[in-house]
């Protein structure tokens, strides 16, 4: 999900521990040993794909601040809003499948749901659903203290949406760029109100099982725990606060939007596939890179295209991916058309310490450009 911007306090880890990898010593190692050692994340977890299709993985820092123990090498975490990536790759499906049309109205598959003060579903397209240009509030916005107050309770999908339209439109469709996860709630139902089948569903057998991501799924229904070996996820309640066991949640409020659980490599595989067209048609995958430029805040050249990012490398070119934050958990994500794929996830939604350059996403860039 969105970014949540409260700042921890800072945290003393202790002697950095060693770090797990397969190969030798380099900078995403070095990279990860910072992020614990400076960051004060409780541990830091890699996964790098070179051009050859080499993988390497590596580790730093303590999976529990309670008992050192280490961190699982590509051990699972919630992935946040690289889940949008998972939704709108479904609804692009859709659209190749001819099922759905990107510029007709949400109105077409969702009569009647979508209104509002300046809110009309018959002049939202699902592309700008995907974009980002609809107009529509952001309902974490107007709920996070409740989901950050009450990690135990169980949200339909249709509550989310409910609470976005309680507000005014941030601007008319098209008009403007505003990230909204409530766009892709209502992705999400639309997939299940066109397919007639589970969210969770579509997205196991036209994606997961495919690409084989034996690491990834979508929690079911009351599920808080995270299945598979995976390091602790922190958060600090209000600035000031230590940092705070956010492991068990119910992740309902994120859906379609958020609440997937996946491991580093799992997600370099899938969007490497994504991009290397394994997923959609040339034509969908044409239109999912087609970018328009994103609101100020979002970081130096990043543009949004349909559930997936562009930003300039430092080394010459893009790197595409999305990216996700969750109380307990980020996650930044870089892939190339050559081949080369990184992802990094720490164990704290924003850094412990005061809140400065984003290292986790630098860290990436340091990933995809090394020699």
């Amino acid at each position: 999900m969105t970014t949540v911007a409260v700042l921890a306090a800072a945290l003393t880890v202790g002697a950095l521990p060693s770090v797990a990898q397969a190969g030798g010593g380099d900078a995403v190692r070095q990279g990860l040993e910072r992020l614990v050692r400076d960051d004060r994340y409780p541990a830091a977890l890699a996964s790098t794909t070179d051009q050859n299709g080499r993988v390497r993985n590596y580790t730093a820092g303590v999976a529990d601040l309670k008992t050192k123990a280490p961190v699982p090498v590509d051990g699972q975490v919630r992935a946040g809003s690289n889940t949008k990536t998972f939704t709108a790759t479904v609804v692009l499906q859709l659209v190749g499948e001819g099922k759905v049309s990107l510029d007709s109205p949400i109105e077409t598959y969702l009569p009647n749901l979508v209104r509002g003060e300046g809110i009309d579903g018959r002049v939202i397209t699902v592309r700008q659903l995907l974009q980002h240009t609809s107009g529509l509030p952001n309902y974490t916005a107007f709920m996070l203290d409740a989901v950050l107050g009450d990690r135990h309770r169980y949200y339909q999908p249709r509550e989310l949406v409910d609470v976005a339209l309680a507000h005014k439109a941030e601007f008319a469709p098209g008009t403007s760029v505003a990230y909204s996860n409530t766009n892709y709630i209502l992705a999400g139902l639309l997939i299940e109100k066109v397919t007639g089948r589970p969210l969770v569903e579509q997205i196991n057998q036209r994606i997961i099982k495919p690409l084989g991501l034996r690491h990834t799924y979508f929690p079911a229904i009351g599920e808080e725990g995270i299945r598979e070996a995976h390091p602790q996820g922190y958060h600090a309640a209000k600035p000031g606060a230590p940092l705070e066991d956010y492991t068990e949640v119910d992740p309902s409020w994120g859906w379609s939007a958020g609440q997937l659980i996946s491991t580093p490599s799992d997600l370099n595989r899938f969007f490497s596939a994504l991009l290397a067209g394994k997923l959609l048609k040339p034509a969908q995958l044409t239109e999912m890179r087609t970018t328009v430029t994103a609101p100020e805040g979002m970081g130096h050249g990043i543009r949004f295209g349909l559930g997936l990012f562009s930003t300039p490398l430092s080394c010459g070119g893009l790197m595409w991916g999305h990216g996700g934050d969750t109380p307990g958990y980020s996650t930044k994500t870089g892939y190339t058309d050559d081949g080369r794929a990184a992802t990094i996830a720490v164990t704290a939604n924003m850094a412990p310490t005061a809140q400065g350059p984003d290292n986790a996403q630098s860290l990436v860039d340091t990933a995809l450009c090394k020699k």
